[in-house]
C-alpha cells in the first residue's frame, strides 16, 4: 500500500508507483472525488473525458439509463413549475 505524508503547507508527494499507475506526469491534474463520508477517489486527469466514466458510481447503487435520467429531470422541472407558460403562474 502506497503512503505519503502531508507537509505543513498541505502538500503531498504522490508515490512513484501511484503516479505510474495513474499515468501522472509533470503538469497532470488530479481530482479528489468524494465517494462517501470521509472517503475520496483519486483520479488523474491525463486522458479523455470518457476516462471518468463511472467515477461517481456508488457501490450498491444501480446505474440509470439516459431515458431514466431524462424522465427524472422532466419530473423535477414539472414539480418546480418550469413547464409553465407564464412566469409566476
Amino acid at each position: 500500500m502506497a503512503q505519503a505524508t502531508m507537509t505543513s503547507k498541505g502538500q503531498i508527494t504522490v508515490p512513484k508507483d501511484v503516479r505510474d499507475d495513474l499515468e501522472l506526469v509533470e503538469g497532470s491534474r488530479v481530482l479528489f472525488v468524494k465517494v462517501g463520508e470521509g472517503h475520496y477517489r483519486l483520479v488523474g486527469r491525463t486522458g479523455a473525458l470518457s476516462d471518468l466514466a463511472g467515477v461517481l458510481r456508488r457501490p450498491g447503487q444501480e446505474a440509470l439509463t439516459v431515458e431514466e435520467m431524462q424522465d427524472g429531470i422532466a419530473e423535477a422541472a414539472a414539480a418546480a413549475g418550469a413547464g409553465d407558460d407564464e412566469p409566476g403562474a
